[in-house]
């Protein structure tokens, strides 16, 4: 089967290389650096490697705290990140600087894959959530890598889907030296695929463990004092196409009640940026771009987060938060940055990524789920007009996150004994 799956994937190499084409129309950034993504990198790359897997800009936050763990344990072992998106890999850069080396990780065939571990010769791979690429972990298992899957999550759909793999899935579980899952339901879904029982192991979810940054809250307290001139604001957090529209048409209702309300929106992808900044004026809405290093003006009604790596400071700025990925069928994103932060969550009805975490959000009250625009302009005209619900909402919130940390430490142990 594996034989099988790798020929597909050269078959469809052409097909690739035209994503790729396609996507640099919006993002010039995938039109560079081809080479790492069929396993071609510069000579000098580092050798025994500790190697952390992350695919793009939320995966990676989330494995900061845990790298700059390992990397204090393991001062004179180079650290590897690699990603699959120029998000992802700007993240990297910007946060962990060159306390680590980053490449794209090549597509999943036999060939791309070899060079990539000759090229590292990597003592550990550590992949985060549910990448399971089945040349990835063979080659590892053949080459004496250890590998773990860390924050691992399996949804009662995606085991589903993974079942139809039949024996491809259960060879690439075998290969897998261990998983650390989120839930002890995923873990039961990794079993039930094949996984050995004594290969899992349930930590708990790192994104608990978030990472804030020095100075975050007077720095939020400055921004909402000096630029947003102290107004009633909510935030619309990685939105996708689709979504935008949904979003500013609950802002008309929301506009119409409360005239002075601030909505600060954050599209999920750096080349949604200018497209979502003119569906904004479209629709007579004044902008201002985070970009453009200058306040909001009194008459803003829009203020375009069109950065990266500030999620969290803004979170810290607004009153309410909507999360994104919502309101379209992919799944939701992190609910906990917000809910850490003491801001009352929403979300919308497609939040498969992540069921359980919304599930228990609902059930401290710390969120409120919505099923389309006119419940997202009632429940954000509700919480601005009722401070006190906003506090127990975001009280509850924040003590959920805190009561649930710890899954880092557990994760980093894990990965010590595994590299001894």
């Amino acid at each position: 089967m594996r034989l099988a799956y790798s020929v597909l994937l050269y078959l469809f190499s052409p097909i690739v290389a035209l994503r790729l084409l396609m996507r640099g129309r919006k993002s010039p950034a995938y039109l560079s650096r081809w080479g790492e993504r069929f396993g071609f990198y510069p000579k000098g790359q580092p050798k025994g490697v500790i190697w952390f897997h992350t695919v793009s800009v939320g995966e990676a936050e989330a494995a900061f705290p845990l790298i700059n763990i390992i990397a204090e344990q393991y001062p004179d072992t180079p650290i590897l990140v690699t990603t699959t998106t120029p998000t992802g890999s700007a993240r990297v850069k910007a946060f962990l600087g060159h306390r680590v080396h980053h490449v794209y990780l090549p597509y999943d065939t036999p060939g791309a894959m070899r060079r990539f571990y000759r090229a590292f010769k990597p003592k550990i791979a550590i992949i985060l959530e549910t990448e399971i690429w089945p040349n990835m972990f063979y080659q590892a298992k053949r080459g004496g890598v250890p590998s773990i899957v860390v924050n691992a999550r399996m949804s009662e759909k995606s085991a589903k889907g993974y079942a139809r793999l039949g024996s491809l899935m259960k060879d690439t579980l075998a290969d897998i030296t261990h998983i650390c899952a989120q839930t002890q339901p995923s873990a039961d879904r990794f079993i039930a695929l094949g996984l050995a029982e004594n290969k899992v192991s349930v930590p708990g979810n790192i994104k608990f463990d978030m990472a804030l940054p020095v100075h975050l809250l007077e720095r939020a307290e400055v921004i909402r004092r000096d630029w947003f001139q102290q107004r009633s604001s909510w935030m619309a957090a990685s939105t996708h196409e689709g979504e935008d529209g949904k979003v500013l048409s609950a802002f008309d209702r929301i506009k119409r009640q409360r005239p002075n309300t601030l909505l600060v929106l954050v599209p999920r992808h750096p080349e949604r940026f200018n497209e979502v900044a003119k569906l904004c004026e479209k629709r007579g809405y004044s902008v201002t771009r985070r970009s453009e290093q200058k306040s909001a003006r009194v008459d803003t009604d829009v203020f375009l987060l069109d950065t990266l790596g500030e999620l969290k400071l803004y979170y810290a700025t607004v009153d309410v938060a909507f999360i994104g990925g919502s309101f379209v069928p992919v799944g939701g994103h992190n609910m906990l940055e917000a809910a850490g932060l003491s801001v009352p969550v929403l979300f919308g009805p497609h939040v498969h990524n992540f069921t359980e975490i919304s599930e228990r959000l609902l059930a401290v009250k710390a969120a409120i789920q919505v099923e389309d625009k006119e419940q997202l302009a009632e429940q954000v005209i509700s919480l601005l007009e009722h401070s006190e619900k906003r506090d127990e909402m975001g009280v509850a919130g924040r003590a959920f996150v805190e009561q649930n940390q710890g899954a880092v430490n557990k994760v980093a142990k894990r990965i010590g004994e595994l590299i001894k």
